[in-house]
């Protein structure tokens, strides 16, 4: 392959850009798109040259578990967006947020998280930190008072989503990251909900980004992936190692998938985004909802928080509780003719899902209560169709 000309102009470039044309290497046929490269290893011209590349001697491709010149290109686009030093993509968000958790500890280490994250999230924290020995405490992530004494002693890794899944609740980024820095510990922030388009974590003070790039980046259907974020060193002294020997890569057929999603998703996040609010502020007065919870609505609990975090819009999810609670939710949802009932968000095509049942239903019900979460949420995932016709579709099956 070539190599990638337009790396000393990526500073230069503005996102929508990026998007296109970031991380793109050519080969010697001079390719428009990028080129596919489905090859699970490499061939060497000697045996001096595979054990110089082996020994990181010499630059090269090695087995594509390591890397891949397709992964690369999708690894190198996704960081100039996110304003990162370096990437490394993972077969599903989960790995990637698996990773980003085992990799760095060690028996005697403290992660603290708020009690508002996915429930895998949770599973793991609570299941799979213990055996390693590593503590972790529960904050109420919206609450600085509760940051501010669960950081009072040293930590070494801290997680937050925001917004939130499935409430949208925000955390503070800058005043979490100042925090867990004072105390020693690197800030990781899951950006999946807001997208790279629609907030900066590193620029308010993160160590680490983790995204599942099955959500907006995909964001039609069609593959699975996840992708860790930060900088150069951290990820080479700190990832590198357990990513090759562990093997949560990408592989290169999804690495194209996204690579050629990346190209609109500015288009479709800001779409989504202007859909999702005008749907929000339709269903706000339906006397069928109780509460509606959007990041750009003024009557979120945390709307300050995203509205400084996320000042281009609001997101593409949307939450609210129905009267009558699970029976009632159910119905409507049995009775959506438009609007899918599925867990994925961040697609094209509007979803829609019960989280107590479905993405939640692992936690207890304590722990749902103390999310805010209940049998009468659903979660709605905005898409890229007729505003008019999704916010129809919801006011019939609520009617």
């Amino acid at each position: 392959m070539t190599q990638d000309t337009n790396k000393d102009k990526h500073k230069a470039w503005r996102p929508q850009t990026m998007m296109v044309r970031g991380g793109l290497t050519r080969s010697e046929h001079g390719e428009t798109s990028e080129a596919l490269y489905l090859n699970s290893g490499f061939v060497y011209d000697s045996p001096e040259e595979q054990s110089a590349r082996m020994a990181g001697e010499k630059p090269g491709y090695i087995y594509s578990r390591y890397a891949n010149p397709t992964v690369r290109m999708f690894e190198e686009r996704l960081a100039a967006l996110e304003g990162a030093e370096d990437c490394r993509a993972t077969a599903s968000g989960m790995a990637a947020i698996h990773t980003m958790l085992v990799a760095p500890v060690k028996p005697g280490d403290r992660i603290i998280a708020p009690r508002a994250l996915f429930s895998s999230c949770i599973w793991i924290l609570k299941n799979v930190m213990p055996k390693m020995g590593v503590e972790v405490t529960w904050v109420d992530g919206s609450d600085l008072a509760d940051w501010e004494r669960a950081l009072s002693k040293p930590c070494r890794l801290v997680l937050i989503e925001t917004p939130s899944n499935p409430m949208l609740d925000a955390v503070d980024i800058r005043a979490v990251a100042d925090m867990t820095h004072a105390a020693g510990g690197e800030l990781i922030v899951d950006n999946v909900f807001a997208s790279p388009i629609l907030q900066r974590p590193l620029e308010l003070g993160a160590d680490w980004v983790v995204y599942s790039t099955t959500k907006h980046m995909d964001g039609q259907g069609r593959t699975l992936g996840g992708a860790i974020l930060g900088k150069t060193k951290k990820i080479e002294d700190e990832i590198q190692q357990y990513y090759r020997h562990t093997g949560p890569s990408m592989s290169p057929f999804n690495a194209w998938v996204v690579l050629k999603g990346l190209e609109t998703l500015d288009l479709r996040v800001r779409a989504m985004s202007a859909n999702a609010r005008t749907i929000a502020d339709r269903l706000a007065g339906n006397p069928k909802i109780t509460t509606i919870r959007y990041p750009g609505r003024s009557d979120h609990p945390h709307h300050n928080v995203h509205a400084a975090q996320m000042p281009d819009g609001g997101g593409s999810l949307v939450a609210f509780a129905i009267k009558g609670g699970k029976s009632a939710a159910y119905a409507m949802l049995n009775k959506l003719g438009l609007v899918d009932i599925s867990n994925n968000l961040g697609d094209s095509k509007s979803l829609i899902t019960h989280p107590s049942t479905t993405t939640h239903r692992t936690l207890t019900d304590q722990e749902r209560a103390d999310i805010g979460l209940d049998d009468s949420w659903v979660r709605l995932s905005v898409g890229l169709e007729d505003p008019a016709d999704i916010a129809e579709d919801l006011e019939q099956a609520l009617g």
